[in-house]
């Protein structure tokens, strides 16, 4: 049996209730799990503290509460996977950054970078909340790039969670992106 076809049976036996099938579907998806993080985590602000192992045992205690869930595939369960990680990471960087924001006075404003310098990376909280918006416009769209973003899927892996064409993967994809640059270029 494939990997892929070993982990849509152990994800199909963990949804009838078997926290045996969880444990061996750990142990079978564990490297993929840590990779979707250390790429999640790659697109941080430098300085990050949280590691990939950390989000990962965050987002295995977290599924491991959805022992009830009728499993597809490996490519849905990536998307759950991807999803959650995305939560942790914004629950994390709003708790990480409540307090540390500058006084109004010492803000620098837009447009005013430092020449040569890198340019920032979008801040998390807004790229959460655009999502939060393109969801609510066009959940499939968000859904996209929540697969493709977050969980670092194909365009035909994505299609096959969505159950959609990979033609339209491609157009969701790319309206998405156009919108959430948009969005986030008005902030």
């Amino acid at each position: 049996m494939s990997q892929d076809g070993e982990v849509t049976e152990l994800l199909k036996e963990w949804g009838e209730g078997s926290a045996e099938a969880l444990e061996q579907l750990m142990a079978l998806v564990y490297a993929e799990l840590r990779q979707l993080a250390e790429r999640q985590l790659r697109r941080e602000r430098p300085g990050h503290t949280l590691q990939p192992t950390a989000l990962v045992n965050e987002a295995y205690l977290k599924l491991s509460k959805q022992n009830r869930t009728p499993w597809r595939n490996r490519d849905q369960f990536y998307g759950v996977a991807a999803r959650l990680m995305r939560r942790i990471l914004t629950d994390y960087f709003r708790h990480q950054h409540r307090h540390k924001h500058p006084p109004p006075e010492l803000r620098m404003p837009l447009g005013d970078e430092v020449p040569g310098s890198v340019p920032p990376i979008p801040d998390f909280l807004a790229l959460d909340q655009a999502l939060r918006k393109l969801e609510a416009k066009d959940a499939r769209q968000a859904r996209v790039v929540e697969l493709r973003f977050y969980a670092g899927l194909s365009v035909e892996e994505a299609a096959d969670v969505l159950e959609v064409s990979p033609v339209t993967v491609r157009r969701d994809w790319s309206v998405a992106k156009a919108w959430l640059s948009r969005e986030l270029g008005e902030r």
